[in-house]
């Protein structure tokens, strides 16, 4: 055990002894908690861990070191991890390369292995590393998965936790300070918390980005999935009047989400349909599937509405004709992910409790294969997620 004192501050630092054993001789490591108070923390850790690209044969259960608290990191003890469909792609290779060619990467470029993958994670900080505020020290956070371009509060992510670097499909994970995010207040589990960042976030994105508000028309695609599921909520809180796409057997779920009505997918006239329930037009559409709806569906838009695209499910390469564009006044909008202040949205409405994600299943670390599979079906309605 370890406890410095700096300019009147307690320093959290974590030892173990040089023969490979804790202080305490059981294998673990100490950390100080504010306050003086001891905690236990592991030298290693179970992980999945993803050996290159691939299905899920690529992704191995391993027993690996507990990383470190570097300064101005955090060490956060994993109480849930949600699982995405960038995790699939990320591990596929699916992902062009950064010129927009061919290539297999993560979220936003080359992947180095072997790397955990998880963006979504909600957990307790269990240490700190040297420079961080030590009153983070035992606190229930959200993670922000992403690092962005610069300090601006609209700024892009050009870093993203499970690709660019170690996630949360771990017993631990290390983020740095700033994306650490208070929620010791939060009424929501662990596991609804966990269902936040990567799909509410881009969800909430895409509804900002869309400028959804009160008595606005929305149409949400993929409406069961977890991005689809988060924006019928988010919309619906608004105040919006939610048009959701997506299969009939599902329909029951996303109407109690909040959606005032369901267009069934497999009925294979989407647009037509549309049309027939929201007969003046739409104002905003919310698109993770894409494919060859979009095209003629901007026909759908009120002038001057907008179209927000944020993923490819039904493929990404279009077709569509320019003039539905400028001839009314309609935009397409490309959306990704979020940015901290939306970041900071999310977080001000899971203290507040106004969301409450739909899980729709858990997992055990070990059986994240199970998960992405099961991910990759889509016969699912929210959530999948990962308790270590």
């Amino acid at each position: 055990m370890s406890c410095r004192a700096w300019g009147g501050h307690e320093i959290i630092t974590w030892l173990a002894a040089r023969d490979g054993r804790s202080a305490g001789g059981r294998g673990m490591g100490c950390v100080v908690a504010a306050g003086g108070v001891e905690a236990s923390v592991p030298e290693m850790m179970r992980a999945m861990v993803t050996t290159r690209h691939g299905g899920p044969e690529v992704v191995e259960s391993r027993r690996v070191p507990v990383p470190r608290a570097s300064p101005g990191h955090v060490l956060v003890r994993v109480g849930a991890a949600g699982c995405n469909n960038t995790d699939l792609w990320t591990r596929d290779g699916a992902y062009p390369s950064p010129d927009g060619t061919a290539g297999r990467g993560g979220w936003l470029g080359p992947l180095d292995f072997p790397r955990v993958q998880g963006g979504d994670v909600a957990g307790t900080v269990v240490a700190c590393g040297a420079g961080t505020d030590t009153s983070l020290a035992g606190a229930r956070v959200l993670v922000d998965p992403a690092l962005y371009e610069g300090p601006d509060r609209d700024a892009r992510p050009v870093d993203v936790l499970g690709s660019e670097r170690d996630g949360g499909f771990a017993e631990y994970v290390v983020v740095p300070e700033q994306c650490a995010h208070r929620v010791d207040g939060s009424p929501l589990s662990d596991l609804e918390l966990a269902a936040l960042p990567i799909a509410y976030g881009t969800a909430l994105a895409m509804v900002l980005r869309g400028g959804v508000v009160e008595g606005s028309t929305v149409v949400v695609t993929g409406a069961s999935g977890g991005v689809g599921l988060a924006a019928v909520q988010l919309a619906r809180a608004r105040g919006a009047r939610v048009v959701a796409v997506c299969s009939a057997t599902k329909g029951g779920e996303v109407l109690a989400a909040g959606a005032d009505a369901v267009v069934d997918r497999q009925r294979g006239a989407v647009v037509e349909d549309i049309a027939r329930v929201a007969p003046e037009g739409v104002h905003v559409v919310i698109d993770v599937v894409a494919g060859e709806t979009l095209g003629p569906g901007l026909g759908l838009l009120r002038p001057g509405g907008r179209w927000v695209v944020a993923g490819a499910l039904d493929g990404w390469r279009v077709e569509l004709d320019v003039r539905r564009l400028y001839l009314a006044n309609v935009s397409l909008v490309g959306s990704t992910m979020h940015t901290p202040a939306i970041f900071e949205e999310l977080v001000g409405l899971a203290l507040r409790g106004e969301v409450r994600p739909h899980i729709a299943a858990t997992f055990s670390l070990e059986d994240l294969g199970v998960a992405q599979a099961r991910l990759a079906q889509r016969e699912h309605v929210g959530k999948l997620m990962i308790v270590p």
